[in-house]
This record gives structure tokens, sequence and C-alpha cells, in this order.
């Protein structure tokens, strides 16, 4: 029988011993499986749990909520952050004013390919953008979400190994289980119309497609930052300022990107 999953957080207010067995007791009584359970901060314990029928999982919050050494923070069918905070031991950074604009350092890049590789796995059209600074490993972190998702990557512009600006593609690769990946600055420094009509061809597949630099990729394109269904910012520290030192009035050929190319 396929369990129902839950995902139950908790902030302790008082760690005496025996508290967790206690309330894995409780769990075991009610017939609940505990999946995984992992610590998520400090004082924060998360754990997902399956259930053959959510009546075991209503009637389990509210003795929960009797408890005095606790305090249910979350409970709840689990989302993405909540399977990766469980998995990972840490909640994935979001802003607060932009829910779809998730932030990373250099040093979470696991939780990154693991955040990327389950967007990946979803089935249809999904538009992820990408911002950071050169050798950060965005493109390096794209290929391995895509290696651990089992999908094909395809290179419809970049700059990892040399400048990379396609034109056209082979039939078989048109599959929307590919993964397309863009480079927003090469893209608009580079492409002619051959290439951008490639590229509106590519947007138009139920696929994945991850444009790096989004803020550059749509300044020549039709498309707005409102279109891009996850914005991820991937940072050296969390004191590094993403910038784009540019003029538009100067030649694209020299000055404005010239540190992105690497």
């Amino acid at each position: 029988m396929q369990l129902n999953e839950w995902y139950f957080e908790y902030e302790i207010q008082k760690n005496r011993p025996g508290l967790l067995g206690d309330i894995s007791s409780l769990i075991g009584m009610l017939g609940i499986n505990i999946m995984t359970i992992n610590g998520v901060d400090t004082m924060k314990r998360g754990m997902l749990l399956g259930c053959e029928r959510d009546d075991q999982a209503n009637r389990l919050a509210s003795i929960l909520q009797t408890m005095d050494n606790i305090t249910v923070v979350k409970f709840r069918k689990p989302t993405l952050r909540d399977l990766l905070a469980v998995r990972h031991g840490r909640y994935i950074q979001r802003d607060e004013d932009d829910k779809k604009t998730f932030r990373f350092v250099r040093d979470e890049l696991g939780i990154l390919v693991d955040f990327m590789a389950e967007l990946f796995k979803q089935p249809g059209h999904k538009l992820i953008g990408i911002r950071g600074m050169p050798r950060v490993g965005k493109t390096e972190s794209i290929v391995a979400s895509s290696v651990c998702a089992n999908k094909k990557w395809l290179f419809v512009s970049s700059t990892l190994i040399k400048q990379t600006l396609r034109n056209q593609l082979i039939k078989d690769e048109y599959s929307s289980d590919n993964v397309f990946i863009i480079d927003g600055i090469l893209s608009h420094r580079k492409a002619n119309e051959q290439h951008w009509q490639l590229v509106r061809e590519i947007m138009a597949l139920p696929s994945v497609k991850v444009i790096e630099h989004p803020d550059i990729f749509v300044r020549q394109t039709e498309y707005k930052i409102d279109d891009f269904d996850y914005i991820i910012e991937l940072r050296n520290d969390d004191n590094e300022i993403i910038k784009y030192e540019m003029n538009d009035q100067m030649d694209l050929n020299n000055n404005p990107f010239k540190q992105f190319d690497f």
C-alpha cells in the first residue's frame, strides 16, 4: 500500500531527555511510519511521515498541539522545500517578497543540485533563471542536476568550455525530456536572428529551460522576469552582490560584458 506523506516540523521549547523518544512512540502508536528525520535548525526537527489514512495524521496533529515541550511549526503535505530540508538538515533560503526566488552560496552546491534535479524531474514546461557572477558554478550545477534527474542537457548558448552558439538542432534534440541551457549574456552579445528563432522554438516546447543571466536575456526577447517559474541566485558568499557592469550605449563586443568571457 502506498503511504500518504506528511511533513511534521517542531521547535523544542524544553529539551529534556527522552523527548524525541516520546514523540516517536506516539507516532508509532498511531500506526504512522517515520520515513525520514533530521534537524532543520538548532532547536527544530523535521520528520517525513507516512500514513495509510489522512485521519491518522489529523489525529497526531491534534495531540501534538497539547504537548508543552514543543511547538508545532509545520504539519502539512510536504513541499519541495520541506523534502530538501529534512534531507539536508537546513532550509533553502527564499526571498520574503518574491517567493519564486531562491538563494544559495557556493558551499551549498550539493543542495542546489538536489533542488534543481527535483525541478527537472517534474513534467511539462518550466522556465528557470539562474543569476550569479562568473565561475561561481552556475553551468556546472545545471549539468550535474540534469545528470541527477536522468535528463539530457543541451547547450543552446554557453561558455562552459568554449563559446557555443547554436542556430539549429537536429530532430532528436527537440525532445521535451531534454534540459535546454541558454546563456543570456552570450546570446545577447553574439546571436543572429537564426539563433533567436531557435530560442523561440525551444521556449514553446513543454520542457525545462534554464536561462543563465535572465535579467540580460529579457532585454533581447519578448519574455519578462515574471514569466520565469523559478529564479535561483548563486553567490560565492552571503555578502556578494550580483552586478552587471554595462553601458547599453557601448559596443557590445568591447567592455560591457568583458568580465563574463570565461
